[in-house]
């Protein structure tokens, strides 16, 4: 899967917004929490403008992309890294990673261009917000 089938540039006049696919659950009570807490940077790269501020929140250019929402991850075979306290499993894409809260219902997904490798290390930034998440069982170990 490439980032760019969840988030698109678009242009109008001198000014670019990004568009963020939004979850079925963006606008929920849980995530709203969630969106209050996106960071102001991430990597060093300053918050960009998003279409649909409900959707999630996107950084620098290329477009590192955060979303609140997403299904909560079974038990799985993919690596599983903790920051910070908190669990993600990483999913390598053809231009980047996802990143996905482990143990957290709903989820949040952090989609990092290949353009800020090591990708990990921008996690950090969405640890406050993802620990207003709900836990579930689950832990990477």
């Amino acid at each position: 899967m490439v980032l760019g089938a969840t988030a698109v540039v678009a242009l109008s006049g001198c000014s670019s917004a990004v568009e963020v696919s939004p979850t079925p659950l963006a606008t929920g009570e849980v995530c709203r929490a969630v969106s209050a807490a996106w960071p102001a940077e991430a990597g060093g790269q300053a918050r960009r403008e998003v279409r649909d501020p409900s959707a999630g929140a996107a950084y620098g250019d290329p477009a590192i992309i955060a979303r609140c929402g997403v299904p909560a991850l079974g038990p799985t075979t993919d690596d599983c890294i903790e920051v910070d306290g908190m669990g993600w499993v990483a999913q390598p894409l053809s231009d980047g990673t996802r990143f996905t809260t482990f143990g957290r219902d709903p989820a949040v997904e952090v989609l990092v261009p290949r353009a800020y490798a090591p990708e990990p290390l921008l996690l950090p930034a969405f640890t406050e917000a993802a620990e207003r998440l709900p836990r579930n069982s689950l832990a990477c170990s």
